[in-house]
């Protein structure tokens, strides 16, 4: 392999291996039943520690553990009510849904995400959901590209 090549590779790689990583554990996550506790559930009930930049009585923000720009923070919604991915929405949802969205924008203001961010939510094992526990990626701080994925 040639110097540059090298040089390339080992720029890339680590990218990859987040990715793959994020993918493999999308392809083992198992879909729970409405009464299983996820580890979103946890964070909410506090079992396990998280960085909270908003929470009000519906939605709990908190930064992501693994991120992929400077300000990666995920929302979710407090009560899970049967909205483990966004494919499992329903007319009951729409209020929950659409405070996640409003909420992201306030909390990307509140990071000083003027320029724009990016929102993501991951669906199924295709979508690379790993966490079955509806959840909003706000993502910023650097410019993203596209097409994504």
């Amino acid at each position: 392999m040639s110097h540059r090549v090298s040089i390339l590779s080992s720029h890339i790689s680590p990218v990859s291996a987040v990715m793959a990583s994020e993918k493999k554990a999308a392809l083992a996550a198992a879909t729970p039943s409405d009464d299983s506790l996820t580890i979103f559930d946890k964070i909410i009930s506090k079992e396990i520690p998280s960085t909270v930049v908003f929470e009000d009585d519906k939605v709990l923000a908190f930064r992501d553990i693994t991120p992929q720009g400077p300000v990666h923070i995920l929302l979710i919604p407090k009560v899970r009510d049967g909205l483990t991915g966004l494919s499992k929405a329903e007319e009951r949802h729409i209020d929950i849904l659409g405070r996640l969205l409003y909420t992201a924008k306030l909390v990307a203001k509140q990071e000083g995400l003027a320029e724009g961010f990016r929102i993501v939510i991951n669906d199924g094992p295709q979508g690379c959901q790993s966490v079955y526990h509806i959840h909003v990626h706000l993502i910023g701080g650097r410019q993203m590209n596209w097409p994504p994925g």
